[in-house]
């Protein structure tokens, strides 16, 4: 009888023990960083620069690169964060994390970190483009390092992502995001600085999916487009918020095909990616450059595809923004064209010569800013003219449709005037209405002096 009872007050003290035990462990865990902040990572240049992790609260940590040390304290909550601030390029180096443990990243470079996101032409892998072959041959850039975002959506936005950063040789480049890497080599083989591309996209994905529901539904234009949705914010939620921390120069996007499938869809495009825009802008706290790709020449589509295309032109009245126009190197039977060689070259252009103020021959093709009607003529306006507007192979240009107040549309006539096209068409003798290359795969040859094509557009709203 004494010794059942002795083994009943025994076993509160056990359990009392094993519950001190537990945490015992748990206050004392690891220092831990996130995916992002490891081997061959890439550190932004001239800007605050962060590296945060999670710890026992309270415990102090120190980290060093560079030449630079912080140190800080663990919050309540285990979370801490030291910023550097304006790191110069250079590496590799070593970064050290020390707590009660020691983390050692090695191979870290400094220099320009660009996010590439969108669905599946941003996702589109280096090797199954065109000229893959000769594009290997010439990767052995070890200054150039690529991290692809390998978590998928979540409900609530992540703390931390899946992911590995990865050197770029003839072996690897294989895989990478050829947008974004091809734009990358464009801006490394010009500024001659290390370069971080971050790679986080997903074919087939809607924009809704990558904008944080918070902002959408607080956009009085989406109310009517988002009111009954549910799935919004899964991609923001699991592949961007993880990365917000990260000091990034930029972002490249490449999205839009999925919200081309129905006219009524396509119509709020205009206002999700200007909102995309600023909500990422305002996760990372500061308004970096951020360029897209107009959807190019494709198929046979319902309005939306150049409903899509209207969106992203439309886009550009958000400061510090870029376009390349792709209208010309698309692919009537394939939604993944494989010339992404010039897609990337045509970003870079926008970035070498917009954000880090590189001379170029143009950092985007003509895009109309005024037009007025006088008599039977329609006269546009445009900018990014450098060396004038002209066609391809000298000939008329295509592409061009006026209408009168019956809506009725008819082939036009243009005659190039410097920054100017005289657009005319004797069956509108008085025309309210002009568009350019206002289809899906439009026949349509307006360029500027740096051969780059003049972005479609219409001056209705019918």
């Amino acid at each position: 009888m004494r010794l059942n009872r002795i083994r009943i007050g025994i076993r509160p003290i056990l359990v009392a023990v094993v519950i001190h035990l537990f945490f015992v462990l748990i206050c004392h865990a690891d220092v831990r960083l996130p995916s992002i902040i490891s081997d061959h990572m890439v550190l932004q240049e001239k800007q605050d620069a962060s590296v945060w992790g999670w710890a026992d609260p309270g415990e102090v940590i120190k980290v060093n690169v560079a030449g630079q040390e912080r140190s800080t304290k663990a919050f309540a909550d285990g979370h801490w964060k030291v910023v550097f601030r304006g790191l110069k390029f250079g590496g590799p180096c070593v970064l050290t994390v020390i707590g009660k443990n020691t983390i050692v990243i090695n191979d870290v470079l400094v220099g320009e970190v660009w996010l590439g996101s969108g669905q599946s032409n941003m996702a589109m892998k280096v090797r199954e483009i065109r000229d893959f072959e000769s594009v290997r041959t010439n990767c052995d850039l070890p200054m150039i390092h690529v991290f692809k975002v390998e978590s998928g959506g979540s409900t609530h936005a992540l703390e931390d992502c899946k992911g590995r950063w990865q050197v770029c040789t003839p072996e690897t480049v294989g895989e990478f995001s050829a947008t974004l890497f091809l734009f990358g080599r464009e801006l490394h083989k010009a500024l001659g600085l290390p370069l971080g591309l971050i790679n986080s996209s997903v074919g087939a994905t809607p924009i809704e999916a990558w904008t944080s529901p918070e902002a959408q539904r607080s956009a009085i234009e989406l109310q009517p487009h988002v009111a009954s949705m549910s799935g919004i914010g899964e991609l923001f939620y699991g592949k961007i918020a993880p990365l917000t921390p990260f000091a990034i120069r930029g972002a490249i996007w490449y999205q839009g095909e999925a919200n081309a499938n129905n006219e009524a869809g396509a119509h709020f495009y205009k206002y999700q990616l200007p909102v995309l825009i600023k909500d990422w802008r305002q996760h990372w706290g500061y308004d970096f450059p951020f360029g897209f790709v107009q959807l190019p020449n494709y198929g046979s589509r319902s309005n939306g595809w150049c409903l899509i295309r209207e969106g992203s032109l439309k886009s550009l009245s958000v400061p510090h923004t870029g376009m390349a126009i792709t209208v010309d190197i698309g692919d009537s039977g394939n939604i993944h064209p494989k010339n992404k060689l010039e897609v990337g070259r045509r970003l870079s252009l926008w970035a070498l010569g917009d954000v880090y103020g590189k001379k170029v021959e143009a950092t985007s093709g003509p895009i109309p800013v005024s037009w007025k009607v006088e008599g039977a003529e329609y006269k546009v306006t445009f900018k990014h003219t450098e060396g004038g507007l002209r066609t391809s192979g000298g000939s008329e240009v295509r592409g061009l449709e006026l209408a009168g107040e019956d809506k009725v549309w008819k082939p036009a006539h243009a005659r190039i005037d410097g920054k100017r096209l005289l657009v005319s068409c004797p069956e509108v003798p008085t025309p309210v209405a002009l568009r350019y290359a206002w289809r899906d795969f439009p026949d349509c040859n307006l360029y500027n002096g740096a051969q780059l094509p003049a972005s479609p557009f219409r001056t209705d709203d019918w």
